[in-house]
């Protein structure tokens, strides 16, 4: 059976996989074209660096870790980001995080992915970007956002993974927001909650 959730969608995931034990947040972008000769000159940047971070709250909605391109492990290693990329060069997805769900400590409440541009470009001029939640085990898509042309913000809050009555539910959240780095967006984030 196959999940796809839509904008604002809550769903168990626990229920709609029993084995679910570990996800990834994947993005993916391509390099930027050239801007020119004159693009370079009048300081215009061709490079494109989005990031995927993963934001982590406890029971009482505090902020306890945030896994990005400068801190690549977190909750002990439970929650890995697979390395920066600068450019979007290469094929499928460019960055990922890797969350070992079934060993989450009981005191994580929710799991927050976001997308930023590092470099400040907004969405409106990336092409082919996307980011999406996939089920590591079995390949399966959980929720996925085409985020190019979605507008002139450099930020993007994706999904938020969360613990409630024991089960672990994924909600779609979609919502643009602006940041050049994870820390950037709390406050955004924390609005959404």
């Amino acid at each position: 059976m196959s999940i796809s959730l839509e904008k604002g969608q809550k769903v168990s995931l626990t229920k709609e996989s029993a084995n679910l034990s570990q996800i990834f947040m994947g993005l993916g972008w391509d390099v930027a074209k050239k801007g020119g000769f004159l693009s370079g000159l009048l300081g215009g940047s061709d490079e494109i660096d989005l990031d995927a971070s993963c934001l982590v709250f406890d029971e009482a909605g505090e902020l306890i870790d945030v896994i990005f391109y400068n801190n690549l492990n977190g909750v002990g290693g439970l929650i890995v980001h697979t390395g920066d990329n600068r450019t979007g060069e290469g094929d499928g997805d460019d960055e990922a995080i890797i969350v070992n769900l079934d060993q989450m400590p009981s005191e994580i409440k929710s799991l927050v992915f976001i997308v930023s541009s590092y470099e400040g470009h907004t969405f409106d001029q990336i092409a082919n970007a996307y980011c999406r939640v996939v089920e590591n085990r079995t390949g399966r898509e959980l929720v996925r956002y085409d985020i190019s042309d979605s507008g002139r913000h450099t930020g993007m809050i994706m999904s938020r993974i969360y613990r409630h009555n024991g089960e672990w539910k994924i909600h779609a959240i979609g919502n643009p927001a602006n940041g050049r780095t994870p820390i950037d967006m709390v406050p955004a984030v924390v609005a959404s909650l």
